[in-house]
């Protein structure tokens, strides 16, 4: 027998018990993964709500610069003002007079500036249209545009503000 050993001998490695976990278990991975899941889906969920409110943004901002740009052809056609060829414009129901090349009258030019603007209201906006009135030079002009901002397929021009049935407005009043 060697002197260095003795009768019993005692291991130094610990005996493996049973309630040792090492690592991650399956269920746990999934449970994770369920997790990781519902974040992601609600970042999603974010993101298509930010596309859509940055998306109205953009329209009303349209609608603003096409009000604006109505409210500067009016002030530029200082004779078609005077003669009252703005005081009442409906997009729906503009047409081209086809003088800008051999030249228009201030009333002509009132209706191009009517009819140009219609194209533009309706290219730049779902369901553009627009409304213009006043009563001479001396009033107050309102221009109204008008656009289906939630594409649920709305025709009212009410400006009722339920966008199920009114088109979505932007209202500029102001002094030519």
């Amino acid at each position: 027998m060697n002197p260095h050993t003795s009768a019993h001998s005692y291991s130094t490695r610990r005996p493996a018990r049973t309630g040792d976990q090492r690592g991650f278990t399956l269920i746990e991975i999934l449970i994770a993964l369920v997790v990781l899941s519902i974040g992601l889906l609600g970042l999603a969920g974010l993101q298509a709500n930010s596309l859509k409110n940055n998306n109205s943004a953009y329209q009303r901002t349209q609608a603003s610069l096409l009000a604006n740009e109505m409210l500067d052809r009016i002030r530029a056609n200082r004779q078609g003002l005077d003669a009252n060829a703005y005081d009442s414009i409906d997009s729906t129901s503009t047409s081209d007079p086809g003088c800008i090349t051999s030249g228009c009258t201030p009333a002509q030019m009132a209706q191009y500036d009517a009819d140009n603007w219609a194209t533009r209201l309706a290219n730049l906006l779902p369901a553009g249209r627009g409304r213009v009135s006043g009563a001479g030079a001396d009033s107050v002009f309102t221009i109204t545009v008008m656009w289906d901002d939630e594409r649920t397929g709305a025709t009212g021009t009410n400006c009722s503000g339920d966008s199920s049935v009114d088109l979505t407005c932007f209202t500029l009043s102001s002094r030519p």
